[in-house]
């Protein structure tokens, strides 16, 4: 079978750009190693209950704002959407509360309510959130890229622009508090990213009733229903080139050829590399460039099922950090930092089943256990794993009343699970590490040296379902022009 498009991977990006060309008229394929599509979408279920792996919560979503827009472009508003609390994200450090409130204005106040000695300043970087919003919407314009991001917000330091603007240091760990959506880097991380994140939960947050998974499944049932084809248990392990362009992906070691005019990379760019290791048509210095790409930390997550009846639902996220200086925290040893997260109940119900805690763990603590196989890494690794939980729990407890009491199972991953299970480069939970010092070498263009061969995904400049659905659609421009699509956006 020929098609005007093959799709690696079926996670967010794969998926969305999928839908875009099917919906543009393009004969479209999405191959899928895994028996689950969805990447960090997936949901598992234990005992009658969904857990997220990877999805927790959303921005911009309300009518007006970019992913409000681009979800209906999806056909993704019909799912059961959960509006969080106007303060949607409580962050305590070192014990002490801080409120994050829906809304600019209604930041902006609660804020100056606990800094009153910043408030200029708190509204100077109010003023830039504003911006960074409005300029999210105008995203798709044309633009040289290369002009933009060398002149741009991703050209300067997250981490200067706050000492600069916040005398306080209590204060610069605030606005950081609700971070953890975001490596703090604070020798790389640009501006323009911290910013943007930020911006998108202020302006509206929203949860997911019955997890992630129904996204990418939503997607997926459009796309076939256009006439696009999903495949899983089809993993590319090689491609055939002619006349200086791929011209076919090699299925599962040969066992089929599948031939198509453009081919995307929803994996992460040096998987891409290794699936092209024979190829005449890469340079050396550019794999090397790509695979020598450093990864952000990732997440060791405790999924809890709860004893029913025991703890009542939050409509609001809580970030806890045990020490202050948020910039240089050190993630080797211990746990000092949490998300705890809920999903929203059935039926109306005010008690949740489940709680998701979420903490950075470094590659380096996991990778001695690179090729064993899940359920099989030994008790050096199942005691890991406990000792984090355990110190998770503990933490959370302080903010939890009853939490300890009220566990009735622990399901726990690490970077490795993600690696493992949806091919995350070293269980990266934002992929690539972009660096504000060298932009054109860490925020990748859809663009590679095959001709006909994109890229696509949390790597290439945005994070976060946000940035992925932004993304793919800079990824799409490349096959039907940018107007095209618009075109298509702004009746949304």
């Amino acid at each position: 079978m020929h098609y005007d498009v093959v799709i690696i991977g079926a996670g967010l990006g794969g998926l969305e750009c999928g839908y875009i060309l099917q919906k543009n008229g393009k004969k479209v394929c999405i191959v899928e190693k895994n028996a689950l599509i969805g990447g960090c979408l997936q949901t598992f279920r234990r005992r009658g209950m969904s857990f997220d792996t990877g999805f927790h919560y959303v921005g911009g979503l309300e009518k007006g704002q970019m992913l409000h827009k681009l979800f209906s472009y999806f056909g993704l508003m019909d799912l059961p959407w959960v509006k969080m609390d106007n303060a949607f994200d409580e962050v305590f450090i070192e014990g002490r509360k801080y409120t994050f409130r829906n809304g600019f204005d209604n930041f902006q106040k609660t804020l100056t309510e606990a800094f009153p000695h910043e408030a200029e300043n708190i509204a100077e970087y109010v003023s830039l959130l504003r911006k960074v919003g409005e300029n999210t919407n105008n995203s798709f314009s044309p633009r040289d890229n290369d002009e933009f991001y060398s002149q741009s917000l991703f050209a300067q330091s997250a981490y200067e622009y706050l000492e600069k603007q916040f005398a306080d240091p209590a204060l610069r760990d605030v606005v950081s508090g609700t971070s953890l959506k975001l490596e703090l880097n604070a020798e790389k991380l640009p501006l323009y990213i911290f910013a943007q994140l930020n911006s998108s939960f202020i302006q509206s947050a929203y949860r997911l009733q019955g997890g992630g998974m129904q996204i990418a499944e939503t997607l997926r049932k459009h796309i076939e229903e256009m006439g696009g084809v999903v495949r899983r248990n089809a993993e590319v392990t090689g491609v055939v080139e002619n006349d200086g362009k791929i011209s076919a992906v090699v299925i599962n070691n040969g066992t089929e050829n599948i031939e198509a005019d453009f081919f995307i990379s929803d994996l992460h760019p040096a998987t891409t590399m290794n699936i092209l290791s024979d190829s005449k048509l890469i340079r050396n210095i550019y794999r090397k460039r790509i695979c020598s790409l450093e990864n952000t930390y990732g997440m060791f997550t405790a999924n809890i099922a709860l004893k029913p009846d025991k703890i009542k639902y939050l409509n609001r996220n809580i970030y806890a950090y045990e020490h202050g200086d948020l910039w240089h925290q050190d993630f080797t040893d211990g746990v000092s930092a949490i998300l705890i997260s809920m999903q929203p109940p059935f039926g109306g119900c005010e008690f949740t089943q489940n709680i998701d805690i979420l903490t950075p763990m470094n590659w380096s603590k996991v990778e001695r256990w690179i090729g064993t196989k899940i359920g099989n890494r030994g008790n050096e690794y199942d005691n890991l794993k406990k000792e984090m939980t355990q110190k998770c729990i503990t933490l959370a407890s302080k903010y939890i009343d009853g939490l300890a009491d009220a566990i009735d199972e622990v399901y726990t991953s690490t970077p490795l699970t993600y690696s493992d299970y949806v091919g995350t480069a070293q269980g990266a939970a934002y992929g690539i590490r972009k660096d504000y010092n060298k932009l054109m070498f860490t925020v990748l263009t859809p663009r590679t040296p095959v001709p006909n061969l994109l890229l696509t995904g949390q790597n290439l400049n945005l994070h976060g379902i946000l940035g992925v659905s932004m993304t793919s659609v800079f990824t799409c421009a490349e096959i039907l022009g940018m107007q095209n699509i618009t075109n298509d956006l702004n009746n949304y």
